[in-house]
This record gives C-alpha cells, sequence and structure tokens, in this order.
C-alpha cells in the first residue's frame, strides 16, 4: 500500500520527467492556450491519466485517517 509521502514523489517524478518541457504541451498551448492545452493534459495524455490515478491514491490514503 502507498503512503502519502511515496505518491507525492511519484506525481514530482512523473510531473518533472515528463511534463516539464513536453513539447506537445507547449504546442497546444500556442494552438489552443492554457486551457486547451491542460484540457489535453487531462483527457488524453497517458502521463495525465497516470497522475489522475495517483491522486485518487493520495485521496484514498487521507480518507482513511
Amino acid at each position: 500500500m502507498l503512503d502519502h509521502q511515496s505518491i507525492v514523489k511519484e506525481i514530482d517524478d512523473m510531473t518533472d520527467r515528463y511534463c516539464e518541457g513536453c513539447f506537445v504541451k507547449e504546442q497546444l498551448r500556442k494552438d489552443r492556450g492554457k486551457p486547451g492545452a491542460h484540457r489535453f493534459c487531462i483527457e488524453s495524455c497517458t502521463v495525465g491519466e497516470q497522475l489522475q490515478f495517483l491522486g485518487q491514491e493520495l485521496l484514498k490514503v487521507y480518507t482513511r485517517k
């Protein structure tokens, strides 16, 4: 079972590795603006899907306390 610190570390690692400097995100920001790029990341990006999963796991940790 994951704890709070390990989930947050995994989220940080993923955003550092995949999101910082992401060409697709940067291009979409130019084409669609920040909200359009954000929508893509949430709905279509596999990294975004994994980040959402980790966020749900983080919520579960908080509800167990």
